[in-house]
């Protein structure tokens, strides 16, 4: 399932994360959300491990050697209405910022997508917090089309 791809920087590998990988998506993550806390180095292996064992989850990144340049979370999740299809979600998008504008989050979304289409999907969905007009172009020039109403609940905060 690896692919392989160039860039203007050199060879990147695109595969779904594995057993060692923990360490460098982690700091990949830290690209996303920056004002994130740090998960517990334990919890942490805790969920990586939760997330790999989990049936239709699979995070997908990029590899630059052993670094992790660039990922996504696919969730495909079986349904029982279009016939049965399964229908698919890509979260946590992200790119380590000195890897930005080199097509490397492109490459992993279309692996994501015709991962999803393998498996029968009728359709993938993404969602983004971000309003930024080039980010929204991106998604789009991915084969997105804003035309659905998104919502969201967040667990409030204690205190």
């Amino acid at each position: 399932m690896a692919q392989t791809v160039k860039d203007d920087a050199g060879r990147v590998v695109i595969r779904p994360v594995a057993d060692g990988d923990l360490p460098t998506l982690l700091a990949l993550y830290r690209h996303l959300n920056t004002e994130d806390p740090a998960i517990d180095p334990a919890e942490a292996e805790k969920r990586f491990s939760e997330i790999l064992a989990q049936p239709g989850m699979t995070i997908f990144a990029a590899f630059e050697g052993d670094l992790a340049v660039s990922s996504i979370t696919l969730v495909v999740i079986p349904n029982l209405t279009r016939g049965g299809a399964p229908y698919a979600l890509i979260e946590n998008v992200v790119t380590h910022a000195d890897h930005r504008q080199r097509g490397l989050a492109r490459a992993v979304i279309t692996t994501a997508i015709d991962i999803a289409w393998e498996k029968g999907c009728y359709k993938v969905m993404l969602l983004t917090g971000s309003k930024e007009p080039a980010t929204l172009r991106f998604y789009a020039n991915c084969g997105f089309v804003q035309n659905k109403t998104g919502f969201q609940i967040r667990r409030p905060t204690a205190g």
